[in-house]
């Protein structure tokens, strides 16, 4: 049975957007020199989709363990981080409408956290919000054949793709089909699927946007299970989208004549440790959040390597070579 759902007016406008969007952004995301941009937006995917489910680990911390070195922190968030890194870097291994792969990329997610990754829940589950249960989920015997028809449909209806895969991100919420995992998941194959409209969504960070926009994630979620219709769900990851393809173009402008001459004579003065304060006091007249967003795009860059954690994080030069 078709999962219910009305295309509305919304929809339609913000389907044109998107491919709009995706026009302008075809040639920065598919071309060799945005191999910087690419491994960027794989950083924020990563880090928004684990903080969305309590991951403690910040944004340098991810950009460390992409880059195989050593950070300090929960050893249970840094399992997380690598194996997000792990997922992300087989997305294109996974037939998106095969649900055999989506169980193992499930074992890929959640491996050495849960007692059975890769398998289908074998309990009741419910989720909870404050001292109230707002989602029960279906009962652990239905989640096969509910999971079979969910697949059914990514393989046999006519639906635009990029549609399809909000669908199936609400029904597999409203499912629940795991015991743990269930959030990530949902982002995590919901890209996949993005993947067959077009191939640049594997670089594309749409979970930075809904990690801005968390409780209103929750709320749609809410409003669906009330409704008995992803509708307003599929106009909210529309809009989601949309806004992450825009970032994605407001990104890949080439950075500012004041961020580079800034950075560069800051590591010629700042030759040792330094944190954020010391950043501050050489490049005068900065706000804190430029001087946070520059430490971050130096980390990407992979010019500066960071120690500790929190506010007392420490950076440095990275020696070339």
């Amino acid at each position: 049975m078709k999962p219910p759902y009305q295309i509305t007016h919304r929809i339609l406008d913000l389907y044109g957007q998107i491919t709009e969007a995706l026009g302008i952004c075809q040639s920065l995301l598919l071309v060799k020199p945005e191999a910087r941009l690419r491994k960027q937006n794989r950083i924020k995917t990563i880090h928004s989709s684990l903080a969305i489910e309590g991951n403690t680990l910040n944004i340098e911390h991810v950009t460390a363990l992409i880059n195989n070195n050593h950070v300090l922190g929960p050893q249970k968030d840094i399992l997380e981080v690598q194996n997000a890194i792990k997922a992300y870097e087989q997305l294109n291994e996974f037939n998106p409408v095969n649900v055999n792969d989506f169980l193992k990329a499930h074992k890929t997610l959640m491996n050495g956290l849960v007692e059975n990754p890769g398998k289908f829940r074998r309990t009741q589950v419910g989720i909870i919000k404050g001292k109230e249960v707002s989602h029960i989920a279906p009962g652990y015997d239905m989640v096969p054949g509910l999971m079979k028809d969910l697949f059914n449909y990514l393989k046999n209806d006519n639906d635009l793709e990029i549609i399809k895969s909000c669908v199936f991100h609400y029904e597999m919420e409203f499912i629940h089909p795991f015991e743990d995992g269930n959030g990530r998941m949902g982002r995590y194959w919901q890209t996949r699927l993005l993947m067959k409209a077009n191939p640049i969504f594997e670089f594309v960070p749409i979970e930075k946007v809904i990690r801005d926009n968390q409780e209103e994630y929750y709320r749609v979620l809410e409003q669906s299970d009330l409704s008995g219709s992803s509708t307003s769900f599929i106009e909210f990851m529309l809009d989601t989208i949309n806004k992450s393809l825009r970032e994605t173009v407001e990104d890949a402008k080439p950075a500012s004549p004041d961020y580079k001459k800034r950075i560069e004579y800051a590591l010629s003065v700042l030759n040792d440790w330094f944190d954020r304060k010391e950043y501050m006091n050489v490049c005068k007249g900065i706000s804190t959040a430029t001087a946070s967003r520059d430490i971050k795009q130096l980390l990407i860059e992979e010019k500066i390597e960071s120690l500790g954690t929190g506010r007392m994080t420490k950076y440095r030069k990275k020696a070339s070579g």
